[in-house]
């Protein structure tokens, strides 16, 4: 077939996808004609709604009509697989999807994509190392694949924004695909460093003949501001203000999962359409929320970055940044949501003075050090282990863990099999000089961000030229382009009605019901559900540290110097006190002991005594610090070595006060020490919870 019928059937596709009026781009085209034509391998950076999936669909339908076999995309988010398959319909391209969600259809879905009926599957990163699919699908499906799709391939590399160890395998992958068979990679977010990374995994070395296409990645539509605000209730009073003027349906994008929480209740308060939505949110709930934005029947969805990668809403008229993220790479990301079919969008920033604990707080959950590694080569042999098993013989927790065996996975030491994870045996080298770039990447991204918001020239061209972007220039339409400011005026009203639900104290502590997993590996012998005259009842703390109300006040309170409880943090524990509802009202008062903040503690509960008109019960001491490592781990250091007072003859619940719940160990060993000590009921009291 000539270059000129393949584009006028290429047309024709598009028009079938987007409208009779649709026309391709030139490098749209010289993207589709490389991958048809030539079987070439490509990257295609281009900013959010350029048309990256109509390249590789239409590129699908006309490797089809040429006799090939299914395209398979690699995608690694549900609601971009959701959206994919939709397009993918509505150009006659039957696409199918096998993930996580969906375990039930697989064998269907593999029986279609055998006889032939499936142009397009969709799987996740993650699927390619699920033993059953690694070894009974994969296999036959790379062997007769017509073309492999990569999509959001910044994910590849641990430069990327959003690197995830999976994606790592594409690899092993691309190694093993025949001769001819076309690749594509796409992002709309890839700076020189990644693009150079990436290019090389997609042709298997620097001098590879992999098309590197790269445009523009300013969009027309969008218009930046920052505005500053002295504080959170400014911020959350501003926009409650402010939220009805911006154009359509949009996001609020917030740095935590409680923040989403917090800011979705106020606004609901205030009379909006909102909904929280994060990596915690049900799947039901996700894809309900997703579904009301997308139907204009909320204003705005309060998210974390779980909506980002994949979200498609042309008509998506503001995004507001509750928080700056750590990167102008990820805000960029973020805000391409927005503006993609219409002519104006707001796109606003309020940054807060927490942003830079919460960074560093994520900061701290990078690739641990070569000895916690080290200890999970040592753990595994030929026998495998779960996860579940693994964790209580390593100093990492189960997040991190998971993490930790992604990545020696790809590196080849250690390998997922059925029941778990097996060493292999090769020898593994700790990348100390990668990781030590990574970190100082990650924190001159920082300090970007940091730039960004103080610079006084064009937003958008410093977006860009912070993704390398050749053809970066200024916009002429943000706030300063334009000497145009959003109003930062908020009235007493709004800011008091935000600092009353900021500040509203008490949160609830819900008791730990089960023992960890593999405690007997430790010398620990607890297991199963804790039994139900030793657990706690369900208890309250002031606030979450990782709140703009409370955890702020909170977080200043831990890093200073140890001292008594301040009076406005005690009378906030009074009004928690006061409404907490309990069935039966505490008869006596006891602290843990403290090593770090013994004066914060102590002052504590003798006030709270005090006020209640309670005796002081004694301590639980804790005879060593456990790292907080695990729980597994942390419960074992508990369990041996916390005392408690005698509380035999106690006629009722006690009170049990500590300043921070972490993992929530230390309140249930507490708890059930002093439950087997006589105490009737305990009721956990703290100043502060992580999560």
């Amino acid at each position: 077939m000539d270059d000129i019928a393949l584009r006028e059937m290429a047309e024709e596709r598009l028009r079938a996808l987007a409208g009779p009026e649709a026309t391709l781009r030139e490098d749209q085209w010289t993207a589709i004609h490389a991958l048809v034509a030539l079987r070439r391998r490509a990257l295609v950076v281009q900013r959010t709604g350029w048309g990256k999936s109509a390249v590789y669909f239409i590129a699908t339908a006309l490797l089809r009509e040429l006799g090939e076999g299914p395209t398979v995309i690699v995608s690694p988010l549900l609601a971009l697989m959701r959206n994919q398959i939709d397009a993918a319909a509505r150009l006659g391209v039957h696409a199918a999807t096998i993930n996580s969600a969906n375990t039930e259809d697989w064998d269907h879905v593999q029986d279609q994509v055998t006889a032939g009926e499936v142009d397009v599957l969709l799987v996740s990163p993650e699927r390619l190392n699920n033993p059953d699919f690694r070894d009974a699908v994969l296999p036959s499906l790379t062997a007769s694949a017509g073309m492999l799709v990569v999509d959001e391939a910044h994910c590849i590399s641990d430069w990327g924004h959003d690197f995830r160890p999976d994606y790592r395998r594409l690899r092993t992958l691309l190694t093993e695909l025949p001769a001819g068979v076309p690749v594509l990679a796409t992002t709309a977010t890839a700076n020189d460093r990644v693009v150079r990374d990436v290019t090389e995994q997609l042709g298997l070395g620097a001098e590879s003949d992999t098309l590197v296409m790269r445009g523009p990645l300013d969009r027309d539509s969008l218009h930046l501001s920052v505005a500053r605000l002295p504080t959170a209730e400014a911020r959350l009073g501003w926009l409650a203000e402010h939220l009805e003027r911006l154009p359509g349906s949009g996001i609020i994008y917030t740095l935590t999962v409680a923040q989403t929480d917090d800011v979705a209740s106020f606004l609901r308060d205030r009379g909006y359409e909102v909904a929280a939505y994060s990596g915690r949110t049900e799947q039901a709930d996700r894809l309900k929320a997703e579904d009301d934005l997308l139907a204009n029947r909320v204003k705005a969805l309060v998210a974390t970055s779980a909506l980002g990668m994949g979200f498609d809403k042309p008509d998506l008229g503001f995004v507001v940044h509750l928080g700056a993220p750590q990167s102008p790479i990820a805000y960029y990301q973020q805000i391409g949501r927005a503006g993609r079919g219409v002519e104006r969008a707001e796109v606003l920033l309020l940054p807060g003075p927490e942003d830079k604990d919460i960074w560093a707080y994520f900061a701290s959950l990078a690739f641990p050090p070569e000895q916690v590694v080290r200890q999970v080569l040592n753990v595994l042999n030929d026998r495998p282990l779960s996860t579940a098993a693994i964790e209580p013989m390593v100093e990492l927790s189960r997040s991190r863990l998971e993490v930790v065996l992604k990545v020696l996975d790809v590196d080849g030491a250690v390998r997922r099999v059925r029941g778990g994870w097996v060493s292999t045996g090769q020898p593994w080298s700790y990348d100390a000089e990668r990781y030590s770039r990574i970190a100082v990447a990650r924190r001159a991204e920082q300090d970007a961000m940091i730039a960004y918001l103080g610079t006084d020239e064009c937003r958008m061209r410093f977006l860009q030229l912070q993704l390398d972007d050749p053809h970066a220039r200024p916009c002429g339409r943000c706030d300063n382009c334009t000497g145009t400011r959003v109003s930062t005026e908020v009235s007493s009203a709004a800011a008091g009605a935000a600092r009353d639900r900021l500040m509203r104290p008490g949160v609830e502590i819900a008791p730990r019901k089960m023992w960890p997993t593999g405690m007997a590996a430790i010398g620990v012998s607890l297991s199963g559900r804790i039994r139900a005259d030793e657990v706690a009842e369900n208890g309250r703390a002031l606030g979450r540290l990782t709140d703009i109300g409370w955890g702020n006040r909170l977080r200043t309170l831990f890093a200073s110097a140890d001292a008594p409880i301040p009076d406005d943090v005690f009378a906030a524990c009074v009004k928690v006190l006061s409404g907490w509802g309990w069935t039966e009202r505490p008869v006596g008062v006891v602290t843990i002991g403290s090593r770090s903040r013994p004066e914060l503690v102590g002052s504590f509960g003798q006030r709270i005594a005090t006020i209640g008109r309670l005796p002081l019960l004694g301590q639980v001491w804790v005879g060593e610090s456990p790292r907080r490592v695990n729980s597994a781990q942390r419960l074992a250091g508990l369990v041996r070595h916390t005392e408690g007072p005698d509380l035999s003859g106690v006629g009722g619940p006690v009170l049990l006060i500590d300043d921070q719940v972490d993992t929530g160990w230390t309140m249930t060993v507490a708890a059930r020490l002093l439950r087997q000590a006589g105490a009737p009921a305990v009721l956990p009291f703290a100043l502060g919870v992580t999560a």
